[in-house]
């Protein structure tokens, strides 16, 4: 069963991004869901999802030291990073993907982009 894990300290974001995806949940897709960026970590670690859709701005672990972990000394394969943030600056964009994000979209962000997003990686 695929997996999607959505990491965001605003409890509002995690329950819209829940929402927009959970039409995927009826094409057998679990939806996980973390508040910072230790447990995200955790979990990553445990799950091995698919996508997490990642925030940047998180108490405990910001989004960049998630990535870099994940990517640069778990070395987890067929994990996408989604970095979804606020921080829509060049630099931010440039840090995301120098610590291994796939993507990077910025908030406000588009509901059909993220279940676009989603279904693509999954091949849904």
């Amino acid at each position: 069963m695929p997996k999607i894990l959505i990491v965001d300290d605003d409890p509002c974001i995690r329950l819209l991004l829940e929402q927009i995806l959970e039409e995927l949940v009826d094409e057998g897709v679990e939806l996980i869901t973390a508040d910072n960026g230790e447990v995200a970590l955790d979990i990553i670690r445990r799950e091995i999802p698919e996508i997490v859709f990642l925030d940047v701005m998180m108490p405990k672990m910001n989004g960049f030291d998630v990535c870099n972990a994940v990517k640069n000394e778990l070395h987890i394969e067929g994990l996408t990073i989604v970095m979804l943030t606020v921080r829509g600056q060049k630099v931010d964009k440039q840090r995301g993907m120098a610590v291994g994000a796939d993507r990077y979209m910025t908030k406000p962000f588009n509901p059909e982009e993220i279940l676009d997003v989603a279904r693509e990686i999954l091949r849904l």
